[in-house]
């Protein structure tokens, strides 16, 4: 089977786009895993995937694979990515595309200066719908860790996430720490682990540890989920900075009853056939 691909990549979180709008096509996750390794495959942290839109009202349906093979709820510089892509193949012809997840409807828009502005939605911090197998909400809360009892703030940006407040990002261990509290029994369908280290009122650093990856150079949700836990214990502003390994986002959230606003770049990379 010959696949025609597009490697796309947001802030160095790069990704594979298939469109599969036209075709009835499945990917295994042993094919997934393929295409993702960097040394026999193409290489990508995540494998987008594009599929005929289940609501009428919206332009494009699309699942989300992990380099690991299994599938993600959410992935905010995908969405990005997914954008510019149907603006190169010229569609829609307007400013504003609907594309659904399996969790969510994403509004995306274009700016004047080139950037993509997604409507990321409302955070969620119920336990249950994280998910945290915790019986009540908090603000804060500890998981036991060989490193000892680390406070992290929880929430679901369309996928789970665990915020923890840091000096310095550089030295932070995201790896291993990461990949601890990634195992930890109290997130059952695992997490994506943030680092945040709090410049200014109006500005953060982030490392992000994803679930099925590892540290990617950029994590469009996860920056999401920082800046609202920021703005939750660490008095960050209404808007943004995030500056990450692979660029810069901007965050916007105005208050407790609006939406998460993500502001960044996407970039086609090149594009193939690939056979499987």
């Amino acid at each position: 089977m010959e696949l025609q691909f597009t490697k796309m990549h947001g802030l160095g979180n790069d990704f594979i786009v298939l469109d599969f709008r036209d075709s009835r096509l499945t990917l295994t996750p042993e094919q997934i895993r393929f295409l993702a390794d960097r040394r026999f495959g193409i290489g990508c942290d995540q494998v987008l995937v594009l599929e005929p839109a289940r609501d009428t009202e919206a332009d494009v349906f699309y699942r989300i694979y992990n380099a690991d093979g299994g599938e993600a709820e959410q992935c905010g510089n995908g969405a990005r990515c997914i954008a510019a892509y149907l603006r190169e193949h010229g569609y829609p012809d307007r400013d504003m595309i609907i594309a659904e997840t399996q969790k969510e409807r994403l509004q995306l828009s274009f700016t004047a200066d080139g950037l993509i502005r997604v409507n990321m939605g409302h955070p969620v911090f119920d336990p249950a719908s994280i998910p945290l197998a915790i019986d009540s909400a908090a603000t804060e809360y500890t998981v036991l860790t060989t490193r000892g009892e680390i406070h992290f703030i929880a929430l679901s940006m369309g996928n789970p996430h665990a915020v923890l407040l840091v000096n310095d990002v550089e030295t932070a261990p995201v790896s291993d720490l990461g990949s601890e509290i990634q195992q930890s029994a109290l997130f059952p369908q695992g997490v994506n682990v943030g680092f945040m280290q709090k410049l200014d009122a109006h500005t953060i650093r982030l490392r992000v540890f994803e679930r099925g990856v590892g540290e990617t150079l950029a994590c469009g949700s996860g920056a999401c989920a920082a800046v609202v836990a920021g703005q939750i214990r660490h008095d960050l502003a209404a808007s943004v900075n995030v500056k990450l390994k692979g660029g810069e986002l901007n965050i916007t959230r105005e208050g407790e009853r609006h939406p998460v606003w993500m502001t960044g770049p996407a970039t086609t990379v090149f594009k193939g056939t690939i056979t499987l």
